[in-house]
């Protein structure tokens, strides 16, 4: 299965940076470029549905149907970032 950006669900070998980077500099490999920057969140206040809603216009952006960005964005609620039980979405 392919490792997936755990804010947005990207495909982390679809990142054109290979991953986002922590505070330090080294690559991170839980979370994508476009969301995680320098060992912090490029939308720290976004919660769950406006990164959804993000994604969805960023796609629209791409040539993707909005249906076809709305399917895309399903799984983001399961993601560590938006987990509440899980204690790793503040991990780097």
């Amino acid at each position: 299965m392919t490792n997936v950006c755990q804010s947005c669900g990207m495909p982390l070998d679809k990142d054109p940076e290979g991953g986002g980077s922590n505070a330090d500099g080294s690559r991170n490999s839980t979370y994508c470029s476009l969301c995680y920057s320098k060992g912090q969140f490029l939308h720290p206040h976004f919660n769950v549905t406006e990164m959804q809603e993000h994604c969805i216009e960023q796609l629209k952006n791409r040539g993707m149907p909005t249906f076809m960005g709305w399917l895309f964005t399903r799984g983001i609620p399961k993601l560590a970032r938006w987990n509440s039980d899980d204690t790793s979405q503040t991990r780097h």
